[in-house]
């Protein structure tokens, strides 16, 4: 059988666990939305827009929504924009590599 002193212990882990989860959710997604405009860049400046613009433009539109989330406090909604901004630019960014690849 667990002692009451185990028990008290275990119950403020489990709080303090919960609120650190809690605090980590609530905090801007400053990092994820940096993320997110740096990937779009280097998809730019790699020819992206000419060669993978379905992807490109589908990357600022999640930027745009993140940007407006994060405006609102919604950042779980901003993070969640941010990180799908970064992965269709990289998105962007790879097809634009492979298609200026197979056609010089």
């Amino acid at each position: 059988m667990l002692s009451s002193r185990l028990i008290v212990f275990l119950r403020g882990a489990s709080l303090a666990v919960l609120l650190m989860a809690a605090g980590c959710q609530t905090a801007p997604p400053v990092q994820e939305m940096s993320d997110a405009r740096q990937a779009i860049t280097v998809a730019k400046e790699a020819g992206a827009a000419e060669h993978a613009g379905d992807d490109l433009n589908a990357a600022v539109d999640f930027l745009k929504s993140a940007e407006q989330a994060l405006g609102s406090q919604r950042y779980a909604r901003a993070r969640r924009d941010a990180l799908q901004a970064k992965s269709k630019a990289l998105e962007a960014l790879r097809r634009s590599e492979i298609e200026q690849e197979e056609n010089p």
